[in-house]
């Protein structure tokens, strides 16, 4: 529990540190279409995840062995998604210092295993899907839902370049830099819809890291459910048969 606690702040502190605006009126956030359900969007997640987010960010509370509830054998983990370990059952640890991460980013990156529970989906889709070129930055980038963030746009390559547009308005007597657009610079390896739907595969996944038995836990609730209905039902007939002889 300590463990989990101490995560969750520490994904706080950097992961969820942007400014209450964001939360409160600021960039407004996409429904994710995410279904933890499906194995092969899970899979394709667990892919991005592993080669793109865990360079930096880590997943302690997940073991590489644990992939095989999506759907994937030993040998696939340990021939394709195995970088940063040496056995199937490690845990997703990463090599870099939190000394050296908060020199070089202002602050360490969070360990992502309940970052899906900590932020949201929503927040999470459209955070991937908000970066955007600032020169102004010491990383080069600048994110709509998290305005000056430390973590660099790292699935840039995948998306392209784009700068974001801003117009002056006045806004209650005051004037403000309304977000008009983007504007593309250089073209990714992806279609804009390739993109949504991979950063919608990484999401998924991250849901499904936050909570690995939930579809289980689901699936195990409705037949609780069903019972409770079916005893209830012989309960109350039952009390019937028993109190109707007695005046």
């Amino acid at each position: 529990m300590k463990k989990l606690l101490s995560i969750l702040a520490l994904a706080g502190a950097c992961f969820g540190a942007a400014p209450a605006m964001a939360a409160e009126g600021g960039y407004p956030l996409e429904p994710a279409p995410v279904n933890t359900s499906d194995l092969f969007s899970l899979q394709r997640g667990a892919k991005l995840f592993v080669n793109y987010c865990l360079n930096c960010h880590g997943a302690s509370m997940m073991r590489y062995n644990r992939l095989r509830d999506i759907g994937l054998t030993e040998d696939q983990i340990r021939e394709n998604l195995l970088f940063t370990a040496d056995k199937v059952g490690e845990t997703m640890t990463i090599a870099m210092h939190p000394k050296d991460a908060k020199q070089w980013f202002g602050a360490a990156p969070p360990d992502l295993s309940v970052i899906a529970r900590a932020r949201g989906d929503a927040w999470l889709y459209t955070y991937l899907r908000t970066f955007y070129r600032d020169d102004t930055r010491v990383t080069g980038w600048n994110n709509l839902v998290f305005p000056s963030v430390g973590m660099p746009h790292v699935l840039w390559e995948l998306q392209g370049q784009r700068i974001a547009k801003f117009a002056e308005q006045e806004h209650h007597g005051e004037k403000v830099q309304k977000f008009v657009g983007f504007e593309q610079l250089t073209p990714g390896t992806m279609t804009p819809l390739q993109y949504d739907t991979a950063v919608a595969d990484l999401v998924a996944y991250l849901d499904w890291m936050a909570e690995p038995a939930q579809n289980h836990r689901k699936r195990l609730g409705v037949w609780v459910l069903l019972f409770l209905g079916v005893f209830t039902f012989l309960a109350w007939r039952l009390n019937a048969a028993y109190w109707k002889d007695v005046k």
